[in-house]
């Protein structure tokens, strides 16, 4: 993409302000409409090369921060922390240091020798840059701990100070149980993150997951191109992760297992029974780990649109999008990763929504907020979530934007996730009011629904999902499905760059769909509840 001059950049900048800026107040009952002309102009900032792509701790990450509360403050948008827009989200960037480390795994009395990257990776994950280990191996099956499924990989064995070994993905459906774990869709036990979440809680030093292309969705090299010489980010909070975290190959694992007079396929097999028992290998982890760890302060952007109601008004429904992508990186050639439709595309989206929103306040308040770090394991949902800038047990909802629709008008949306809670009914009302239908649902083989934002929004109970793109489209469905399985290659690199070709018309109808929605919600005589049994819905329910 051509570099945009600093005259251009202040044109567009000025261009952006002026289209933020609401014409009138409108009424509290009339439907707010979302314009295309603003979205687009807010999506082509965004995602241009001034932004240098949105990178974590970078300094196009200063300026879209920057961008963002003006554009809230020009919206009409009032602050929603106190008299700021911003909500401060402090983060560490951790690289591990094999090279000034000292790390070693014995088993049966025998050294193994692992190469870091080739055989396995590993990280501090509590922003510590100096552990010593003297720990205990312990095979722990999937590390879940799921009552709604009457199981417990842990079995109340102490595995305080022990390096838990365990396998990615949950529990295999059978003939007897073919919907344990969600069958063949993968739950957020099966989540990476959720198992070093389980680990720290039993007071483990740390875990190593073993790595298949099966169990993890996808090759080595994804994971030895997101550990190995990468700076990784983490909340700056000590006390959020193990002392190590990481993972090794099915290879090295085999040969682990083999040492230490341990059949791997053996107890694979075990634990896929709820029976099954921790098993203390006969090995053990020892040595110093080196990581270099810097501070970085990211922001998360808030602002509200009151509510009418005098009593649902201190309710609120949350809208929210990433504003950040993976930044400047490199020397030669084109060093910027855009993200134009990730995810420039659901900020730009929000923004416009916030602009329709301001004309016709709802019953319940409305909030729009743009999150940091998201592609840095959803940090700044993570840090909302555990410091919210409104009650979580008055939050209605959170409907979340990632990757919108840049191909044209569909007839179905994407609403997975929202059958978990009453969302659902409301989302199938909101498509039937504009002409639509909810987009059949496929087993969630990848776990999608827990790799999005909204995910922290539903572990501390409120209803959330994200608004995804349809696929039947109205105009030329095969070209139109050719594009969208073209932007594939384009994912995460450097070419997901902004197309002013692009029919806009799809992401403004899906905007609009989560705009309308949110006013259902908003104005219903009560906020949505889960699903009996759905294991969020307990969070909600304890509040």
């Amino acid at each position: 993409m051509q570099k945009m001059t600093t005259s251009f950049a202040a044109t567009a900048l000025a261009l952006g302000l002026a289209l933020a800026f609401p014409a009138h107040a409108g009424s509290a009952t009339s439907a707010p409409r979302v314009q295309e002309a603003p979205l687009r102009a807010h999506l082509a900032f965004l995602s241009n090369d001034v932004l240098e792509g949105r990178g974590t701790g970078q300094r196009g990450a200063d300026l879209t921060v920057t961008y963002l509360e003006t554009q809230a403050l020009a919206a009409g948008l009032k602050p929603a922390n106190g008299a700021s827009y911003r909500q401060s989200v402090k983060i560490a960037g951790v690289v591990g240091l094999p090279d000034q480390s000292s790390m070693h795994l014995t088993a049966g009395g025998q050294p193994l020798a692992f190469t870091y990257g080739q055989d396995w990776v590993w990280a501090p994950g509590d922003a510590q840059d100096t552990h010593a280990f003297n720990a205990p191996l312990v095979f722990v099956g999937y590390g879940a701990t799921a009552p709604e499924e009457d199981w417990d990989d842990y079995k109340g064995q102490d595995v305080k100070g022990k390096l838990l070994v365990m396998m990615v993905n949950d529990p295999q459906p059978t003939a007897e149980q073919p919907d344990r774990f969600a069958g063949k869709g993968l739950t957020y036990y099966g989540r990476w993150n959720y198992k070093f979440e389980e680990a720290r809680r039993h007071g483990a030093a740390g875990v190593l997951l073993i790595h298949t292309d099966a169990s993890a969705t996808y090759g080595w090299s994804v994971v030895q191109h997101s550990w190995a010489g990468v700076e990784r980010f983490q909340l700056a909070d000590k006390t959020t992760g193990n002392a190590l975290q990481g993972w090794m190959t099915d290879a090295s694992a085999r040969a682990l297992f083999k040492a230490a007079g341990q059949d791997l396929d053996q107890l694979r097999a075990a634990a896929e029974r709820k029976d099954f028992q921790p098993v203390p290998l006969n090995a053990t982890l020892d040595g110093e780990m080196k990581a270099a760890v810097r501070k970085v302060e990211q922001f998360n952007i808030a602002g509200v649109v009151p509510g009418t109601d005098p009593r649902l008004k201190d309710e609120v429904v949350i809208y929210s999008a990433h504003w950040d992508h993976l930044g400047k990186h490199g020397d030669s050639g084109d060093t910027i990763f855009n993200g134009a439709v990730d995810n420039a595309s659901g900020s730009a989206a929000l923004l416009a929504m916030a602009k329709a929103a301001v004309q016709a306040p709802a019953k319940r308040s409305q909030m729009f907020l743009w999150v940091a770090a998201e592609e840095q394991g959803l940090l700044g949902s993570a840090a909302y979530a555990a410091a919210p800038l409104w009650p979580l047990a008055r939050t209605a909802a959170n409907l979340n934007l990632d990757s919108l629709n840049f191909v044209g008008q569909t007839r179905d949306i994407g609403a997975q996730g929202s059958e978990r809670t009453e969302l659902g009914k409301l989302a199938a009302a909101a498509a039937k009011g504009m002409g639509m239908h909810i987009a059949v649902t496929e087993p969630d083989l990848i776990g999608g629904y827990f790799r999005s934002d909204h995910i922290n929004f539903a572990k501390a109970g409120v209803p959330a999902f994200s608004i995804e793109s349809g696929r039947e489209f109205i105009h030329d469905p095969a070209g139109s499905t050719a594009k969208v399985e073209a932007y594939q290659a384009r994912y995460h690199q450097v070419t997901d760059e902004y197309d002013p070709s692009w029919d806009l018309s799809g992401m403004t109808q899906q905007a609009q769909f989560t705009l309308n929605l949110g006013r259902l919600v908003a104005n219903a005589p009560k906020m949505p509840a889960w699903r009996a049994g759905d294991a969020f819905g307990k969070a909600r329910a304890a509040k």
